[in-house]
């Protein structure tokens, strides 16, 4: 037995269990939660959906990202720096933030432009093409592994690790951790082997590279330090890209009025990126943990208690986004949380920005009608993530 598949929604996420959900189209769940005074889980795990005590919520100092003994995606201690807070949170993102701004990555556009157009390339004369495999997948973890400097050979160990800890098989709960740790190990092993390797050498041009020599208070970084943040970068530069890819593509692949707008003005394809983040979250929560007791616009949230905060919820609030249920490539102002908030806010935003404009772009500049193939259908899965599991499309083949 595996572990839930699309078509399901596992009770980590409280929407599922409310009559509005659909699987497909979960936003109007989403909604019905932001207009909630006090969600909360059966259990009583309180939940914060409204985007305006969110961000109140994720200032406080007294919310933490972990309780310090449980970490998740199969890593073994804390991933730096998503799972530590305060002064040691920031000193890591001080040396990180600067890697990941805009001028930083826009070096990058040629390079993921150029790997686009190899994936099509792959599947344009064919008429066809199943494309969470042949481009959601595969694109984001080529770009990551141009960043780190490694051999392109190795994509299938990434594709592989990236899928047994956000989806780890199982029968129980409990087999699911196991192989989600088992793979966190074999990641860990991985990252050190290429550490010793590159020790060995000159330190390259690429962020293992950068990671080798860079210093933190004074302090070159260490090997656990290098392999912690690294893991980290792999599994957040490889399956938010992916999915929200494929959340992207399929709601073009079935709106084609707006579809034609963006290819015959690829220039509002930046804007749409933005929307589809926020109407799509295609990471739709996460959880923080209280250390004192503190109230947050009207609430009280215990000391030691863990919330669970619904990014998804957030982004379709009608306080924040007026007709939240319409996806709009002209909305002007849009704050929206696809990309978490707080302190821990995506790190490398500005980078998956870039994936998925030039991504989009490439995409409808090669392949500017398709639809979703007949007989078939998009199949979404809302397990940890949003995505698009099955994406198949037919086109016409000039």
């Amino acid at each position: 037995m595996s572990s839930p598949q699309a078509g399901t929604m596992p009770v980590f996420c409280v929407a599922h269990m409310l009559e509005s959900w659909d699987e497909r189209h979960p936003q109007a769940a989403f909604v019905e939660l932001s207009g909630q005074d006090a969600p909360a889980r059966p259990d009583g795990t309180p939940v914060v959906a409204r985007r305006e005590e969110m961000i109140e919520f994720l200032r406080h100092p007294a919310v933490r990202a972990t309780d310090g003994v449980h970490y998740n995606m199969g890593a073994q201690r804390p991933l730096i720096p998503l799972d530590l807070d305060g002064e040691t949170h920031r000193k890591y993102r001080r040396l990180l933030d600067p890697l990941f701004t805009p001028k930083q990555v826009a070096r990058l556009e040629s390079k993921i432009r150029a790997r686009t157009n190899a994936l099509i390339d792959a599947f344009a004369d064919a008429g066809e093409a199943e494309l969470m495999f042949g481009l959601c997948a595969t694109l984001p973890t080529h770009i990551f592994i141009d960043l780190l400097g490694l051999p392109l050979e190795d994509l299938p160990i990434f594709l592989e690790f990236k899928e047994s800890v956000v989806r780890p098989q199982g029968a129980t709960v409990e087999e699911q951790q196991a192989n989600s740790r088992a793979a966190g190990q074999r990641m860990y092993d991985y990252l050190a082997d290429v550490l010793a390797q590159r020790r060995a050498e000159e330190a390259g041009d690429d962020l293992i590279g950068g990671f080798l020599t860079a210093e933190v208070e004074g302090a070159r970084l260490t090997d656990t330090e290098i392999v912690d943040i690294c893991y980290l970068l792999v599994i957040a530069g490889l399956d938010t890209v992916t999915c929200s890819l494929s959340c992207m593509l399929a709601w073009f692949a079935e709106h084609p009025e707006e579809r034609r707008r963006v290819v015959s003005q690829p220039e509002l394809l930046a804007r749409a990126v933005e929307e589809l983040m926020r109407f799509e979250s295609p990471v739709p929560l996460a959880h923080r943990w209280v250390t004192e007791d503190i109230e947050v616009a009207g609430r009280r949230f215990a000391a030691g208690t863990m919330v669970e905060v619904l990014w998804a919820a957030a982004n379709v609030d009608p306080a924040a986004f007026p007709d939240p249920l319409a996806v709009d490539l002209d909305r002007a102002r849009n704050p929206h949380v696809g990309f978490a908030a707080g302190p821990h806010r995506c790190l490398g935003s500005n980078l998956a920005r870039l994936e998925l404009r030039v991504a989009l772009e490439e995409f409808h500049r090669r392949i500017p009608e398709y639809e979703i193939t007949p007989g078939q259908e998009v199949v979404y899965t809302n397990y940890g993530v949003r995505a698009a599991v099955h994406l198949p499309i037919t086109f016409p083949v000039s």
